[in-house]
């Protein structure tokens, strides 16, 4: 869902949801004779169970978007080794052959910082074309000489190549793995209905204070899940820190 990539737009869209809903409990109040105390018993245990419920699935959705920021980061972490130590074993080849792949590998790690660091969704394209096109480069200059001298220095260069490629593959999965949206629709519809309850429960229509607070907090709540679920549109983002240093590492060699 797209507007999932958009956090300021999950935070205004939520408040103003939650905010009518306190107003539609509010409004059904104002319209209904004045609860006795045993049905004000059972509203405010409802509203209590319904209000862990609410903070229970935030907590668990919270931390399914903690996860995958987490796996982002570590994949950024794989890949920086697996161009690295490749960069390093491209030496085991034959002199002609290392000096294709050094370069390929630069270029390589290049596109990949783009990757992590574009908020453009136009250039994606172009740069997951260009990877791609990277990868069948470095894949062919260190299948060739494997396949006319197969001896285990030159298999380690290969294998160190396939590691760089499947890291990749891995981070790419890594940055589809977000929230399903049956999660999003469960929390959306719990904080709806407690803010609904919360409107119906305050006695006082006018106090505008009263009809805000829930739907502030949740709403705040929800920006924070989606900034951190989002790997490009959030403010809270994986930094390609390990894939810089590499390339600088380079540059310096």
């Amino acid at each position: 869902m797209k507007l999932m990539n958009f956090p300021a737009a999950v935070f205004v869209l939520s408040f103003v949801v939650l905010w009518l809903s306190t107003k539609v409990g509010s409004w059904v109040r104002a319209r209904r004779k004045e609860l006795d105390e045993k049905s004000r018993e059972d509203l405010q245990f409802i509203l209590g169970s319904t209000l862990t419920l609410l903070g229970l699935i935030i907590g668990f959705t919270f931390s399914m978007a903690i996860s995958r920021y987490d796996q982002r980061k570590n994949y950024e972490e794989e890949e920086a080794n697996a161009i690295g130590t490749e960069y390093l074993r491209a030496e085991l080849l034959p002199p002609a052959d290392a000096s294709k792949v050094a370069p390929l590998l630069a270029n390589y790690l290049d596109q990949r910082i783009l990757f992590y660091k574009t908020r453009n969704s136009e250039e994606l394209p172009q740069i997951n074309m260009q990877t791609a096109h990277l990868q069948n480069e470095m894949w062919s200059a260190v299948r060739l000489p494997a396949s006319a001298q197969p001896t285990p220095v030159v298999a380690l260069a290969v294998a160190g190549m396939n590691d760089v490629l499947n890291t990749q593959g891995y981070t790419q999965a890594a940055w589809w793995n977000r929230i399903p949206i049956e999660a999003w629709s469960l929390l959306v519809a719990i904080a709806i209905c407690a803010n609904i309850l919360m409107g119906f429960n305050v006695r006082n229509p006018r106090s505008t204070i009263m009809l805000l607070v829930l739907p502030l907090i949740v709403s705040i709540s929800f920006f924070l899940i989606a900034d951190i679920d989002s790997p490009r549109g959030g403010i809270i983002r994986v930094k390609p820190n390990n894939l810089m240093s590499l390339a600088e590492s380079f540059q310096a060699h």
